[in-house]
């Protein structure tokens, strides 16, 4: 079977008689899309915030390309590879576009160690950043101030800013989050061709956009993972109905 890009071995998490994280064991594998999905409480944030290194585990281990990085901070892990977007926006609004996606760059090459190596120039730095706005379709708008953009373009330039960091895997925390149905099926069929650059661990609770996005599914309840498979196979799981999907799934 092919190795795992990430994977979490284990992670528990509590916070004082609340166990947030169960020995939570899942893997993302390369070119799928493996959904984490799961009521409001379950512990998906706090999964997440362990994977991207903002918050320790009290055991476990986060694998990426098979090396342990659970003891690395955020910026390590991302120069390693890991993208992550966030639920809300952390991008630079009064920026431009393009400024954005050249503050990414610049971040991804930057390390405590950076005087051994070579700095890159402004124009390399230019020609990452604008190839990543020709991969999210945001060329065009690239001189527009971030805050003049819609809700689904700074959707879409949270992923340019991680593509500049050269991502081995993307973390993806509810890209779907307000936006309507138009803009929701236009950011599905945008993560579906994103795969192919780099797997993505997707935490959505759109079911529709998780349902035709998704290799595998996790379902994780009270901290626990209940289930692992396909779409099929989750949705036919008579303890995922009751916990989470519903009769009518």
């Amino acid at each position: 079977m092919t190795s795992p890009i990430l994977e979490t071995r284990g992670i528990t998490k509590s916070f004082g008689a609340l166990k947030a994280s169960r020995a939570v064991t899942i893997d993302l594998r390369p070119g799928e899309i493996h959904a984490l999905i799961g009521p409001n409480g379950a512990g998906k944030s706090t999964l997440i915030k362990q994977i991207a290194g903002s918050l320790a585990p009290d055991a476990g281990q986060v694998f990426l390309k098979g090396e342990d990085v659970t003891s690395l901070p955020v910026p390590a892990r991302a120069r390693r590879g890991l993208g992550r977007t966030f639920q809300i926006s952390a991008l630079a609004m009064e920026d431009t576009v393009l400024q954005n996606a050249m503050l990414g760059a610049i971040g991804a090459r930057s390390s405590p160690y950076r005087f051994f190596k070579r700095a890159l120039a402004p124009s390399e730095l230019r020609d990452i950043a604008e190839a990543a706005l020709v991969r999210v379709g945001l060329a065009d708008v690239a001189k527009m101030r971030t805050s003049d953009l819609s809700h689904g373009q700074r959707r879409q330039l949270e992923v340019a800013v991680a593509l500049t960091m050269e991502p081995k895997a993307f973390v993806m925390d509810e890209p779907m989050a307000g936006l309507g149905a138009e803009g929701s099926q236009k950011m599905t069929g945008f993560l579906d061709g994103l795969r192919a650059k780099a797997p993505i661990l997707l935490v959505e609770h759109d079911m529709d956009a998780v349902f035709a996005l998704a290799d595998r599914v996790s379902v994780l309840v009270y901290g626990e993972v209940i289930a692992t498979g396909t779409v099929a196979e989750v949705r036919a799981d008579a303890t995922v109905r009751s916990a989470y999907l519903g009769e009518d799934a």
